[in-house]
């Protein structure tokens, strides 16, 4: 066979489409994050006549350049809450605000072949918009994000997303020094928010673009 590893992850792909699909998400899937960055502004975002926009934490939403073909869209009500020039206080009644949008867009820790998605947050504002407030949520996952269950799902976020994410953010936690989770009790401790998406009660609210690449961690 040619290109087995590409028709691994096809088929991998195809499969975990069928299970998000199954549990009322609707489903894209891109060839690489560039793909998914056309989809989203070509396809999927002209279909929603959105009026404002978010997002949370996601090194896979910027990974795919979305980030920056929104942040100064003059159509859009843009709340950028990547925007390093607010202060502490500026940045939450952002996100406060951002659970009242047309569209948030974010990525997920981990996502089961049976159609789950598992997340970790640290302040609690991506979970809380995955599951309710902005009338549509789009996340970028890659293909690295696939997980056999929820608890293969819960272990690689503790023992690799979460460390490898407070190196990224410069946190102070153990396991920044070391590589290992110690379940801390630092003040930086990003641990501090599970949440299991088991199915979208409201049907395709949740759209999800699947990239057969690596994205994020």
């Amino acid at each position: 066979m040619k290109n087995p590893v590409d028709n691994f992850w096809n088929l991998k792909l195809a499969a975990v489409k069928d299970s998000l699909e199954n549990n009322n998400f609707e489903v894209f899937v891109a060839g690489t994050a560039k793909e998914a960055k056309e989809l989203a502004l070509k396809e999927i975002i002209p279909k929603l006549g959105i009026k404002t926009v978010s997002w949370g934490g996601s090194m896979s939403f910027v990974a795919t350049g979305l980030f920056h073909e929104l942040k100064d869209r003059p159509d859009l009500e843009v709340l950028n809450t990547f925007d390093k020039s607010l202060s502490m206080e500026e940045m939450m009644d952002l996100r406060r605000r951002s659970l009242l949008t047309d569209l948030f867009i974010t990525g997920t820790n981990a996502v089961t072949e049976s159609g789950q998605l598992v997340n970790l947050d640290m302040i609690g504002n991506r979970v809380a918009a995955i599951m309710w407030g902005p009338k549509n949520v789009l996340l970028i996952i890659g293909r690295n994000k696939i997980c056999g269950d929820i608890e293969e799902a819960m272990i690689r976020i503790k023992t690799y997303a979460a460390p490898v994410n407070c190196m990224n953010l410069d946190k102070k936690t153990p396991c920044r020094e070391t590589g290992v989770c110690h379940d801390c009790k630092s003040p930086d401790r990003i641990c501090n928010y599970w949440s299991i998406t088991e199915k979208s009660f409201t049907k395709n609210r949740i759209k999800i673009i699947l990239v057969n690449e690596n994205l994020g961690f």
